[in-house]
């Protein structure tokens, strides 16, 4: 069967206009495959040719590969072209930009072209000298006054993928419509050959690197520092910056693994701490070395997670979820402010309401977001903490308007170091929260459809025929329009959030179980009712969502 004409024209097009002699290669093989009826072939240009990749509120991200619909440097140059006519614009032109890359492949290679794409456009551009992790570009933004921040990064994305974020000068990223009106002025970009590049501009020494370990180290609220401490950066490029902020911060007791960059990420399909089995290494170290916590960031430390002695005679081990340290953070920043009065908090509409219970105690303002740390990061004024479920903190709000792995690995540390000073764990500190505020069971459905377009049509059919009850309790429906395209059910003790995934063809619903626990000793109760009515609450919503 013979490839469309238009398939074919496009393909030569695009291989006429790439500037990189290897992917210029690279297509054309795809395609003299395709012409020549491998089926295969003709289904990978297809797909290759199927973009140009959306340039949505996170940036781009893609498999590094030839095409329009893949992380190249034709795609690279186009993408800067655009961002630098949008600056323009919105009167930012020949603002300082600050851009970073991650370790991944075609990184250093792409970073090198967003600089030359912006110092030719006549931006004072200032490009990290090695890869460093996202929290760094982002203090980056902040720390230099610029005017945007592009980070290199497809963050915890499988090894195949590469990515292009944006920060704007708040040092947050960005919100719409400035992705669409990016995307339109991408657009306008005729030709990758046609963008002027510079090979001139300014490389930064360590001096921000510097300045973001000095502030980091002051993240700690608590004196204590005696503890042992297993940490992964699953074959990222969180290692070295966070060994240094570890010592820094007063921890000397600090043992890494999968500490050394890797495009491949040792053969992990999924380097990302939610996955399972992402984080068995560490918790083999963990258990080998008798650790006290152990950490674990994504490949550009942007996120953490935590893992603690499960208090099983076998000397188990387990990680908490986000919204369990979340809750934890949320309690340590508010009961260590010198004062609560008028400072925020914040999490989004899918994590847990444990923060919300937490704040109205200590008397200090609360707030929900859309999911995504672009909103998180503008919540509001005097904000001081926001985390959202997917293991993203936000412990020092004024210096990284982002989600930050290592700052929040710092604050955890100090916090289990205190605790055990104390005689007490994390896990205990969870028990606490639970007698105080009730039992808070969160956990996630996720169903994989053909089409984002499915998605969406599932959650309109629930707003159209929403479920009486739920779990055998009479439920309500909330719909989350116009903020978003989601529905939340809600019934006593129950809550139930449906929405389509922002990024992939999922369909994604979010479950939290609140259980009052009556008396100190009815906790291990309590528990056992609560992970009930969630097995039953979990049937349920597998059966609405077509699971």
């Amino acid at each position: 069967m013979s490839i469309p004409a238009e398939l074919r024209d496009a393909a030569y097009r695009w291989i006429a206009d790439d500037i990189d002699e290897a992917t210029k290669a690279e297509l054309q093989q795809v395609r003299a495959r395709a012409l020549g009826g491998a089926p295969a072939a003709r289904d990978d240009l297809a797909d290759r040719m199927a973009g140009p990749l959306k340039f949505g509120t996170a940036g781009l991200r893609g498999p590094v590969r030839a095409g329009p619909n893949g992380m190249n440097r034709a795609v690279v140059v186009r993408t800067t072209a655009g961002v630098a006519s949008w600056l323009q614009a919105n009167g930012h032109g020949g603002g300082l930009v600050v851009v970073g890359r991650d370790a991944r492949r075609g990184s250093e290679a792409f970073a090198a072209d967003a600089a030359g794409v912006l110092a030719a456009a006549g931006f004072d551009v200032r490009l990290l000298s090695r890869p460093l992790p996202t929290p760094v570009l982002a203090f980056a933004v902040r720390h230099l006054g610029a005017v945007a921040g592009i980070q290199i990064t497809a963050s915890h994305n499988p090894a195949p993928d590469n990515g292009y974020k944006l920060y704007d000068a708040s040092g947050a990223q960005i919100i719409p419509p400035a992705d669409t009106e990016i995307e339109a002025a991408i657009a306008e970009v005729s030709s990758a050959h046609a963008v002027p590049r510079a090979t001139t501009y300014q490389t930064l020494a360590d001096d921000v690197v510097e300045a973001y370990l000095e502030q980091v180290a002051q993240v700690p609220r608590l004196s204590a520092r005696d503890i042992r401490i297993a940490v992964t950066a699953l074959h990222g490029v969180g290692a070295q910056t966070a060994a240094e902020a570890f010592r820094r911060a007063g921890f000397t007791d600090v043992h890494f693994t999968q500490d050394t960059p890797d495009p491949d990420f040792g053969g992990m399909t999924f380097p990302n701490p939610e996955e399972p089995g992402a984080c068995d290494e560490l918790l083999a170290l963990a258990r080998r070395i008798d650790a006290d916590i152990a950490i674990a960031f994504d490949p550009d430390a942007d996120r953490c997670a935590v893992g603690v002695p499960d208090g099983s005679a076998d000397g188990g081990w387990r990680m908490l979820s986000g919204d369990e340290t979340g809750g934890l953070l949320g309690e340590h920043v508010l009961a260590t402010e010198p004062t609560t009065e008028g400072v925020l908090v914040a999490t989004t509409i899918v994590s847990s309401s444990l923060l919300k219970s937490i704040a109205a105690a200590h008397g200090a303002q609360y707030t929900e977001t859309l999911t995504g740390f672009k909103w998180l990061a503008r919540a509001g004024d005097n904000l001081v903490f926001a985390y959202e479920e997917a293991l993203g903190l936000c412990v020092d709000p004024a210096a990284v308007r982002d989600k930050d792995g290592i700052s929040a690995a710092l604050m955890v540390a100090g916090l289990a170091a205190a605790r055990k000073a104390a005689g007490s764990s994390l896990l205990e500190g969870l028990d606490e929260l639970a007698r105080r505020h009730g039992v808070h069971l969160t956990q996630q459905i996720s169903i994989r459809l053909g089409s984002p377009a499915q998605a969406a049509e599932r959650v309109a059919q629930l707003r159209a025929e929403p479920p009486a009850t739920l779990a055998g309790t009479p439920a309500e429906l909330d719909d989350l329009r116009p903020r978003t395209d989601g529905i939340r059910l809600l019934a006593d003790g129950l809550r139930v959030v449906v929405r389509p995934s922002g990024t992939e063809p999922k369909l994604k619903a979010y479950l939290q179980v609140v259980q009052p626990v009556p008396a100190d000793d009815q906790l291990a109760a309590s528990r056992r009712e609560a992970e009930r009515k969630m097995s039953a609450l979990r049937a349920d919503v597998r059966q609405l969502l077509g699971a």
